[in-house]
């Protein structure tokens, strides 16, 4: 799977542009077979470093940079890789995003509870 569309890379690559820094995520990404959350929010010039929120299943949220190339590297088993969310919207910047996540427990708990708050409007 193509992690991200011309659409979505343009939007990263804009947020990045953008010095007000607390951008809604634009694109989630996860592993398929268990444990692997991801966040972005910006994509720096490199076209490679993302900016957002990771949640390993470790008990904590981190929020900081990872690597594209190195997502679609990851084989987390019967030769499936990480995957994009295709369906994932929301309209809760990041820092909302990392509150949430930490008082849940994770990405997945605090987009149960995110999307829940977002139908309520």
């Amino acid at each position: 799977m193509t992690l991200l569309t011309p659409e979505l890379r343009a939007q990263l690559i804009a947020n990045a542009a953008d010095p007000r820094g607390d951008h809604l995520p634009v694109a989630k990404f996860f592993n398929p077979m268990g444990a692997g959350v991801w966040l972005a929010t910006m994509l720096e010039p490199d076209g490679d470093t993302l900016h957002g929120i990771a949640d390993l299943d470790m008990d904590y949220v981190d929020y900081g940079l990872f690597s594209l190339a190195e997502l679609q590297g990851l084989d987390v088993g019967l030769q499936l890789g990480v995957e994009r969310d295709i369906l994932f919207e929301t309209t809760a910047p990041i820092s909302v995003w990392i509150d949430i996540a930490d008082i849940a427990g994770g990405i997945r708990a605090a987009e149960r509870i995110i999307a829940r708050l977002e139908r309520e409007g």
